[in-house]
């Protein structure tokens, strides 16, 4: 388990294992987007690998700041941001009324920016390009949103959500319930399944561990 850093994509982190580790077959159980930090499950070996269905099925749990009175493109700080004109700044009742709204079982449109494929490409790919696509909805499960902090326009959030589930979605879903518009600028996944944020270390220190521990090549 691996505590991603911003910036790098998940795919840059299973590199970075293979590299340090010296092993062909390494995987992950979960894409984080490149902003996004946190945990990710790394699997290292053959053995590993095959249980990533399973590992990939468990739920989420995310700490998250959306901000309100604007929207971005790709539903996070890394696209076109446009601010809404005189946003309504929602009461702390109509918050914690819509935010109960989306507990449960919804149905949800996943960014254009996105991995999933349409007509056999993934949709970022078109959505770089500039083209237009049909987004299918799907539904996914709210376990819980817990409200963290709450001062316009920085709306703090704990979301518990079960695979499949887009924060980005939920972040631009509230934000149009709400009227005011909404994305997510701070992503930090805390939960994966049974795993956990606190027992997850950093690249540095996987490098350090390896250092010790695997064979030294002969001169």
């Amino acid at each position: 388990m691996l505590d991603k850093p911003a910036g790098r994509s998940s795919f840059w982190l299973v590199r970075q294992v293979r590299r340090i580790t010296k092993v062909k077959r390494v995987g992950h159980a979960g894409t984080l987007d490149p902003f996004a930090t946190g945990l990710v499950v790394v699997l290292v070996g053959k053995p590993a690998t095959r249980l990533q269905d399973a590992v990939m099925a468990g739920d989420k749990v995310y700490e998250t700041t959306f901000l309100l009175g604007a929207t971005s493109d790709s539903g996070d700080p890394t696209g076109v941001i446009t601010p809404r004109d005189n946003p309504p700044r929602p009461s702390p009742d109509q918050l914690r009324e819509t935010l109960a709204r989306f507990r449960g079982e919804i149905r949800q449109q996943p960014p254009i920016f996105s991995a999933i494929k349409v007509g056999g490409e993934r949709l970022y790919r078109k959505a770089r390009r500039g083209e237009s696509a049909e987004i299918p909805w799907r539904t996914v499960v709210i376990h819980s949103i817990e409200l963290l902090d709450w001062e316009w326009p920085r709306l703090r959030l704990r979301v518990g959500c079960g695979k499949g589930t887009y924060i980005r979605s939920l972040a631009a879903d509230i934000g149009e319930a709400l009227g005011c518009g909404a994305y997510v600028d701070e992503l930090r996944r805390t939960a994966s399944g049974v795993y956990r944020l606190q027992d997850a270390i950093r690249l540095e220190e996987l490098e350090q561990i390896a250092e010790r521990s695997l064979p030294r090549e002969s001169a």
